[in-house]
């Protein structure tokens, strides 16, 4: 199933009448007022998602910023939601689909079977001149049945061990890769073999995915190939869900490591490269440990 629906399907589908769930996760690291931007405008019917509280437990250290939250808790907020079993679900977000992603992804895991990002997100439907509403939407209770494990996953084991017989790619921007800035995390740098890739490379200046053909030249140049494992980190697992979605786009399956580097960064018996290129001189082979992962890829199993 294709992850995105654009403009004039999600226009045609809501013309026709068809049942429709639309979800605004409105977040971006650094502003807390989502909530305010969604009730000043949204698409119209468009239920708020609070991503710090919906899409993810409390932080903790050795979890990470923004855990994932129990099936049983991402059902109910599924039900607040309005969802229901069978529904077409439409995610969107004021900023390239970056946060809008990580809904996608967990609906994924989830096993819902029609779930979409819109996009260009916001911005598209505002420049194809389409109504807009303001105020909150409070949707009657829906009734969908969820569950987990249907997306690949990496614990920080298993990532560790990865680069050796995968891919694995940082999301983040350049600097943080390069150990240049660290805004939030205990420690700057990239977890040891590790290629930057940052996710603001998936997407044109209106924030629309590059067409599949100009994302799988991207991802191929940066080593992704058919036959070897593929897998996405950033800061808290958030914007490299939108990669995931983009190497699926791409033709890629590729698996999430959901803690990522704000998990990583906590535990000091993992080693922390810095400087452009995957490895540090000493770090990650042998030093920090590097702990052997069982993978489960496409029903089978690939040893780390």
């Amino acid at each position: 199933m294709k992850p995105l629906m654009d403009i004039p399907a999600l226009e045609a589908r809501l013309a026709a009448g068809h049942r429709t769930v639309l979800l605004d996760v409105r977040w971006v690291l650094g502003d807390p007022h989502g909530h305010e931007h969604y009730l000043a405008e949204h698409l119209p019917g468009a239920v708020f998602v609070d991503l710090a509280s919906g899409l993810a437990d409390p932080a903790v250290p050795d979890r990470g910023r923004h855990p994932l939250p129990s099936a049983a808790q991402f059902q109910e907020f599924a039900r607040s939601w309005g969802i229901r079993n069978g529904d077409v679900v439409v995610a969107y977000d004021d900023s390239a689909n970056m946060a809008a992603a990580r809904l996608w992804w967990m609906l994924r895991d989830a096993g819902l079977a029609e779930v979409y990002l819109l996009d260009g997100g916001l911005g598209a439907w505002r420049a194809a001149g389409l109504p807009l509403e303001s105020g909150p939407v409070h949707p009657a209770r829906g009734d969908v049945e969820l569950g987990s494990g249907q997306m690949p996953v990496l614990d920080a084991g298993t990532a560790a061990a990865w680069p050796h017989k995968g891919l694995l790619l940082d999301a983040r921007a350049g600097e943080r890769y390069r150990g240049e800035v660290e805004p939030v995390d205990p420690r700057a740098g990239h977890i040891p073999g590790a290629v930057s890739a940052p996710t603001t490379g998936n997407v044109d200046d209106a924030g629309r995915f590059l067409p599949r053909a100009e994302l799988r030249r991207r991802f191929e140049s940066l080593g992704v190939q058919a036959d070897r494992p593929v897998a996405v980190y950033c800061g808290s697992g958030v914007t490299a869900a939108h990669e995931v979605a983009a190497l699926e786009l791409a033709g890629f399956p590729a698996a999430l490591y959901p803690g990522s580097f704000s998990e990583w960064s906590n535990r000091p018996e993992l080693a922390v490269a810095t400087g452009p290129e995957p490895w540090e001189s000493g770090a990650g082979r042998g030093e920090g440990g590097t702990p052997a992962g069982n993978f489960a890829w496409g029903g089978g199993s690939v040893e780390l």
